[in-house]
């Protein structure tokens, strides 16, 4: 192993650790708090999240034991089951987050009728499809016999080298597969995203604007408190735009490097370097390990979440028990000088 490869072996098992450490606190959190279960966003986060686990315990320690190896790791056959999971578990996840980016829109355009338009059943439908759309290309993929060990990515997914004999087959495959996937999914979560900020900002200027009005009359307010509300306003404004860009950006970022060298790998009769084709594959990871970030922890009511959990597994230490029976043994002892306190007869009164 080089230099290299001993940095890209060290970035895919954190990425593993991160990837699963998150997801699982992402479902823990799902299962402990009723109202995320009831939220219809909820059930596209816990089938991104199902993809990114699936993926973080199956097709990433293969490409672990690849760098590590340098070679070919598990059979044939094994090596055809991962590469199914590959593509179909990218393909799933790519769908959940424009679906995640379709329920915004709804719910920030249609506020009044976003609960008649946007329903668990509706919901499900949506997961049904994208399931489906998965299942299509991966099925595909594996009765053609196209998915294997691919040197290039140091893991079990879709190869050319596998499908030499098809030729122009596997050229429109794959160019389907990055379209109807990548491209769609990044088309469908800028014109969304892009409507959300717009009419955030709508309502930002309307707040501005009334903000503004009452500055104006109050006309003794002090100069400090003034700037606040003015800080506040670009705050407001600034947030939001960071969220949107967040969303699009991580997506771009992670993926893109990936499908282009795919693309790039169809049409140009040039070596690719090997070490780009394992950091790409690594930033493909990488969105596995942020998703619970980007769409869930950092979100107020799993931040909630977590700390209720994180306060309940701390009651139950030790040490904090026999902490919490300290301050009952003191309160009760408090407690019943207090009773005999107000049980003492009373005074003689004079007669």
């Amino acid at each position: 192993m080089d230099a290299a490869d001993v940095v890209a072996s060290v970035l895919v098992l954190g990425t593993i650790f991160v990837s699963l450490l998150s997801n699982v606190v992402v479902l823990i959190c799902f299962l402990y708090n009723p109202e995320i279960r009831k939220q219809v966003p909820g059930l596209f986060i816990l089938n991104l999240t199902f993809c990114n686990l699936l993926l973080s315990v199956s097709n990433m320690p293969l490409t672990l034991v690849g760098l590590i190896t340098t070679g070919h790791p598990g059979g044939s056959v094994f090596c055809q089951v991962v590469g199914f999971l590959d593509t179909f578990l990218t393909t799933n996840s790519m769908l959940s987050m424009a679906a995640l980016s379709i329920d915004r829109w709804l719910a920030v355009v249609f506020p009044l009728s976003y609960h008649s338009r946007m329903r668990h059943r509706d919901a499900v439908v949506v997961l049904v499809y994208t399931w489906t759309h998965s299942l299509c290309f991966s099925i595909v993929a594996s009765c053609r016999s196209w998915v294997g060990y691919h040197h290039l990515y140091a893991s079990c997914t879709l190869c050319n080298v596998r499908a030499k004999g098809a030729g122009e087959q596997f050229i429109i495959f794959t160019v389907a597969l990055h379209s109807l996937t990548f491209l769609l999914t990044l088309v469908v979560m800028c014109v969304t995203y892009m409507k959300v900020l717009k009419v955030a900002r709508f309502h930002c200027k309307r707040i501005d604007v009334i903000t503004m009005q009452t500055l104006v009359l109050l006309v003794d307010i002090l100069p400090s408190v003034r700037q606040r509300c003015l800080d506040e306003q670009r705050r407001r404004r600034q947030r939001a735009t960071k969220k949107i860009s967040t969303f699009i950006g991580t997506f771009v970022v992670c993926f893109s490097p990936y499908v282009i060298t795919r693309i790039v790998e169809l049409f140009c009769p040039g070596p690719i370097s090997p070490h780009w084709g394992v950091l790409s594959k690594c930033l493909a990871y990488s969105k596995a390990a942020s998703d619970p970030f980007v769409y869930s922890l950092l979100r107020h009511q799993y931040r909630k979440t977590c700390s209720l959990l994180a306060n309940k597994v701390l009651k139950r230490s030790p040490l904090n028990s026999s902490s919490i029976r300290m301050e009952n043994n003191v309160g009760r002892s408090h407690n019943n000088v207090s009773a005999s306190t107000n049980t003492q007869p009373p005074a003689n009164k004079p007669q």
